[in-house]
């Protein structure tokens, strides 16, 4: 009896640790989660400062984005596909609220330059520091405690834009000839014709059809490639603007990555195409995307720039920034009002925090 009564002990002894651990994930409270309230709390050190450097961006009264000051009178960078026509207005740390201007926008990287009528504002301090897997990150917002955290998953590279076609279904031969035009898409538009052969895009040769592919998967939605084609013996140039295709137009696959990346929330509209941007596991709203990156010295490594996925977020690397700023600045230069009119223009200091 008493063998039985020490296998009985022995076994419960060793289950308990099991049993207890599972009913403490039952219990957990939400707080205590990656972007619980207690886990944003340990990373605050990181954003204090740095939180004076954001903006909220509101268009019509809603948050689309944050901002990020870049210099001292007004200018903030931000996400450029979420700013829209409609009144636009900033508001500071200390919750003060001043009227915005978008002044310069680059949109192959999707960065806006918005200014305000402000003195004494915070810039972002930037580090071209390399991001390493496993590194983390922290994304900050107007309020002490950060908006998000997560860790680095892939370092920097180019993110390719989704995919776009011109509307055309090629031969396996040896030169890119079409034969078939898919209705509805920019070649049709552009009235080309089965038994067209493309010869070049943006005075690029193209001697294949793999070549051809190639090189329009570079190009975004919206965007015009200007085509040479040969038909018969006559040669001409066609504009052709990049476009989706459409659910019913049969090519398969082009939503269920878009449908699996929604699993976990909404993605920003512009969510690929960027030159150069670190991938991070931060789950991030798209209104809070345009804010900085940064490492856990509270120093900018970045911008973020999409929610891309349920577990993948872009930020551009602070290298690139430095020329993407200098560039939409100098766009600022030639369009900048007249001394004059800057002068009479009121001068918002911000408010302390109360």
């Amino acid at each position: 009896m008493l063998p039985l009564l020490l296998i009985a002990v022995s076994v419960l002894t060793k289950t308990s640790p099991a049993q207890n651990s599972a009913n403490r994930s039952a219990t957990l409270g939400e707080d205590r989660f990656k972007s619980g309230a207690l886990t944003l709390a340990a990373f605050s050190s990181a954003t204090d400062a740095a939180r004076h450097s954001i903006v909220r961006i509101d268009l019509d009264g809603k948050t689309v984005a944050l901002g990020t000051v870049v210099e001292a009178s007004g200018l903030i960078i931000t996400k450029a596909s979420e700013i829209k026509d409609g009144k636009l207005t900033c508001k500071l740390a200390s919750n003060t609220e001043i009227d915005a201007e978008l002044v310069a926008r680059d949109d192959d990287n999707d960065v806006a330059l918005v200014k305000i009528k402000a003195t004494s504002l915070t810039p972002i301090k930037w580090v071209s520091e390399e991001a390493s897997v496993g590194q983390w990150v922290v994304s900050p917002g107007t309020e002490k405690t950060p908006e998000a955290v997560g860790i680095v998953s892939v370092p920097p590279r180019k993110i390719l834009p989704k995919r776009a076609l011109i509307g055309v279904l090629l031969t396996n031969a040896a030169v890119a000839k079409i034969v078939e035009v898919t209705e509805g898409l920019g070649a049709e538009k552009a009235g080309l014709k089965p038994g067209d052969i493309i010869l070049a895009v943006n005075d690029t040769k193209i001697k294949n059809r793999d070549e051809l592919t190639a090189t329009l998967r570079h190009f975004r939605e919206g965007q015009t490639v200007k085509l040479r084609v040969q038909r018969e013996t006559e040669e001409f140039d066609a504009s052709v603007r990049m476009m989706l295709p459409k659910p019913e137009t049969g090519f398969r696959g082009f939503n269920r990555q878009e449908r699996m990346n929604r699993l976990g929330g909404e993605i920003s509209q512009r969510a690929e195409g960027f030159e150069l941007a670190v991938q991070h596991d931060t789950v991030l709203q798209p209104w809070q995307c345009g804010g900085p990156l940064l490492n856990l010295d509270g120093q900018a490594i970045g911008l973020n720039i999409a929610r891309a996925g349920r577990v993948a977020s872009y930020a551009l690397p602070a290298a690139l920034l430095a020329h993407i700023i200098d560039d939409l600045k100098a766009q600022t230069r030639k369009t900048t009002p007249d001394e004059k009119t800057e002068k009479t223009s009121p001068q918002v200091e911000p408010e302390p925090d109360k």
